[in-house]
């Protein structure tokens, strides 16, 4: 009989399997499709302060081995998620979630976090940080090792959940930013995010989203986060979330040995939206293949 429960600061999962935001909605959606108490949590859909109907369309496109998307953080705002979104959720999910959160800027960010820190259901927040900085030039949050380290300074100081904060892949040295959310306090680190891409309409001849890049996600981006969180396992002493091109029980348990104590699945259930059901009823037969009694054993083992 083999163990599948891993723990994040301190909140038990059964399983380290989780949907990753902005792929599973609220999660009563994708209950249609199955029983999702099944899953170790699941990272609802990214929540900014006010409502934004995001980006104009087209905003998705398709690669060979992925996509890309640029959605915007299409949500109704804080409140209403609080108010109408996660009643729903709670009928069909009877365990802790994770409430991923967007921001442009540091005010905002914290004012979000406490709001949602209120919240029964949520075990845990999972903070975007890929956000443009409206204060900062328009530059990404998670980019810069100072702005990473004050969102996750001021998120802090208004919450008594754990923090994860959610990292961008599209930097020269992705353990600098680590390092220092781990220096404001952070609990966690989630990563990678999507990296930046693009994909041009050759009748067209423009690019095919209307935002001209999106963030490209699925397999081709799985061997980047491997190794990042292979990097960032090295570089801070807090635990961590890897997602990035997750597929299959073999990627959990390869994302699991870079250093991984949950692992997120996002642009698959989109292709299945059952994957993370198959993922977790094949992980016993992995795990036995490769003679893994316990997985929580195994996590960093690669090191």
């Amino acid at each position: 009989m083999v163990n599948t429960k891993v723990t994040l600061s301190g909140l038990e999962l059964d399983n380290p399997i989780i949907p990753a935001s902005g792929t599973f909605g609220f999660g009563y959606e994708m209950a249609e499709f199955y029983d999702i108490n099944v899953l170790g949590s699941f990272s609802f859909k990214g929540t900014t302060a006010e409502p934004r109907f995001g980006n104009p369309t087209p905003r998705i496109a398709e690669t060979p081995c992925g996509m890309l998307n640029a959605v915007g953080l299409q949500n109704p705002g804080v409140d209403k998620v609080i108010a109408e979104e996660l009643p729903k959720m709670e009928k069909v999910f009877h365990k802790k979630v994770i409430a991923n959160v967007g921001g442009f800027s540091v005010k905002e960010y914290a004012e979000t976090c406490e709001k949602l820190d209120a919240v029964d259901s949520v075990g845990l927040l999972e903070v975007n940080i890929s956000c443009p900085n409206v204060h900062g030039g328009g530059i990404s949050f998670g980019t810069d090792a100072k702005a990473a380290y004050e969102v996750t300074k001021a998120v802090k100081a208004v919450t008594k959940k754990p923090v994860y904060m959610k990292l961008s892949p599209n930097v020269t040295d992705i353990t600098e930013i680590a390092r220092a959310c781990e220096a404001a306090g952070a609990d966690g680190i989630s990563l990678i995010n999507t990296l930046m891409g693009m994909r041009i309409d050759l009748r067209r001849k423009a690019p095919i989203i209307k935002n001209k890049t999106g963030g490209l996600s699925g397999p081709a981006i799985f061997p980047i986060a491997v190794r990042m969180v292979y990097q960032v396992y090295e570089a801070v002493k807090i635990p961590l979330i890897g997602m990035g091109g997750v597929q299959s029980a073999e990627d959990v348990i390869e994302l699991m040995l870079a250093g991984a104590t949950g692992v997120e699945v996002g642009a698959a259930n989109l292709v299945s939206p059952t994957v993370c059901r198959d993922i977790i009823n094949d992980l016993p037969t992995v795990m036995e293949k490769y003679n893994i009694t316990n997985l929580a054993d195994i996590i960093g083992g690669a090191h």
